[in-house]
């Protein structure tokens, strides 16, 4: 599901750009020129406020980490219990950020598999 939602990042800006231009030209109607360098601007800040890549680098980073810790032979149930409480965080923040409806049907189905990877953590001494 991270790799899905990975593909998907290229397109919350162009689709960002795509809506605001359709709005602004409904609103506009033929009053006034649409300014083009001010509309890549806002958008340019919009990509920014909804770039998920660092979540995504951590999210990843989070599961490489689960998947040594569980080889280890000491007691592991805390540190794995505490990894999934960040990639809880992680799955939360994108989101909340990434303003695109195939990112937040698959972070919806990614919290759903967390919860259920929580459940068993819970369960490992």
């Amino acid at each position: 599901m991270v790799e899905q939602i990975s593909r998907f990042v290229p397109e919350v800006a162009s689709n960002y750009r795509e809506r605001i231009v359709s709005r602004l030209q409904e609103y506009i109607e033929g009053r006034c020129e649409l300014d083009e360098a001010r509309l890549l601007n806002e958008v340019a800040l919009f990509a920014e406020r909804a770039d998920i890549s660092e979540e995504l680098t951590r999210l990843h980073s989070h599961l490489t980490q689960f998947a040594h810790i569980v080889e280890e032979k000491e007691p592991i149930g805390r540190k794995l219990d505490f990894l999934v409480q960040e990639c809880h965080r992680e799955v939360n923040t994108m989101g909340a950020k990434a303003n695109h409806l195939e990112i937040s049907r698959r972070v919806v189905l990614l919290k759903a598999e967390l919860e259920k990877v929580k459940e068993q953590v819970q369960n490992i001494e």
